[in-house]
């Protein structure tokens, strides 16, 4: 790709500081300097390909480290009073601590996305596969169930954003970040409250309610809009010629909002299993 500050006309517009235009003293004509033919691949640029692989070697991480989560991660077993329980493992909660760290790094040094998104990947999978388990161990097959409705509301999400049916707009990047937002402050005073009040003070978050299956659809369907809103950043980053680190940075946002897809599926499966 030639230099956009480099070329005849810019040198022009600089007042004097052009080649001089071609003589005719002695009768000859030399054409004005060229650097051939623009290319359209533009090393060290973003790329859809690109980000493809950066998203194909965090989920690879994802399993791997979801894999050993779910082994460490005991099946269900009785005290003495009768009451099962489960030996979810305490290097989960660490995972989810490092995977947050990971989130509000990014947030701020989006260029450090090749090193931590893995992090991230390696962390967040670990708790991930855990909470799987415990989940398997209640409900026999919902893992299943979750993992292949996420991958149907990705694939869908994928078409109507290609088929225009869904454009992003300003106003709906707006709205799906706002409301995001909303459910990340919700979710965390419920965190707080539940700390200080004890589990079941937000009772309807966990209850097959129809408020509570209401709401777990509400968050699901709002993880699905995030899907739409990390397909155009990958596709105008591209198009935009950002820096190659962004392609990790893409990959990362885009298992963030798959990993919570996943989470709210399973949740809301859980509360139809309990009707």
């Amino acid at each position: 790709m030639s230099n956009p500050i480099l070329n005849e006309r810019s040198l022009k517009a600089a007042g004097g500081w052009a080649a001089p235009q071609p003589g005719t003293a002695a009768g000859e004509y030399y054409p004005p300097i060229d650097d051939g033919p623009v290319s359209s691949w533009r090393p060290g640029a973003m790329t859809i390909k690109g980000t493809i692989s950066a998203t194909a070697t965090l989920f690879a991480l994802l399993l791997a480290s979801g894999a050993i989560g779910w082994s460490q991660t005991k099946s269900m077993t009785y005290d003495a009073q009768g009451n099962a329980q489960i030996g979810f493992p305490g290097l989960a909660w660490v995972g989810l601590i490092v995977g947050l760290a990971c989130v509000f790094g990014l947030y701020f040094k989006p260029m450090l996305a090749k090193y931590l998104g893995p992090v991230y990947a390696i962390a967040q999978g670990f708790f991930v596969g855990a909470l799987s388990k415990m989940y398997e161990t209640y409900y026999n097959g919902i893992v299943v169930q979750a993992a292949g409705a996420t991958i149907c509301v990705f694939a869908v999400m994928l078409v109507l954003y290609r088929t225009n049916i869904i454009k992003v707009t300003d106003r709906f990047r707006r709205i799906v970040v706002g409301a995001t937002l909303g459910v990340a402050v919700f979710y965390g005073v419920c965190l707080l409250i539940r700390l200080f009040a004890g589990p079941g003070s937000v009772s309807f978050l966990a209850s097959p309610s129809l408020l509570g299956i209401g709401f777990s659809l509400l968050v699901a369907g709002l993880a699905a809009m995030n899907l739409a809103l990390d397909f155009d950043f990958i596709e105008r980053g591209s198009q935009q010629g950002l820096d190659k680190n962004f392609e990790w940075f893409a990959a990362f946002g885009l298992l963030v909002t798959i990993i919570w897809l996943y989470l709210e599926i399973l949740r809301l499966l859980a509360k139809l299993r309990e009707r």
